[in-house]
């Protein structure tokens, strides 16, 4: 299994007991971002919808890349990859 780093944003920090950086152990990144809620159970309502998917609002990137445009969740992470979960903020 692979070592992954979870970043967060503040606002999704009261789900994790304050931690803003997680160490997550998974072989994909749908598998990480599965044992993430798993761990922090207050994150999944804020990070998934009702069918399972991401919120609209949130942005999720491995790495650089945003996984909107990673066809394959399924894809294998490996050490050190880096995911970062970010809250999209509207208002006027």
């Amino acid at each position: 299994m692979a070592r992954v780093q979870v970043e967060l944003p503040s606002l999704l920090a009261a789900a994790t007991g304050g931690q803003r950086s997680l160490e997550i152990e998974a072989d994909t990144l749908e598998e990480a971002l599965r044992v993430l809620v798993t761990q922090h159970p207050r994150l999944k309502g804020h990070v998934f919808d009702e069918r399972g998917e991401l919120r609209q609002h949130v942005l999720c990137f491995l790495n650089e890349t945003n996984t909107r445009w990673i066809e394959d969740h399924g894809r294998a992470v490996k050490d050190g990859d880096r995911i970062v979960l970010l809250q999209a903020v509207s208002g006027g």
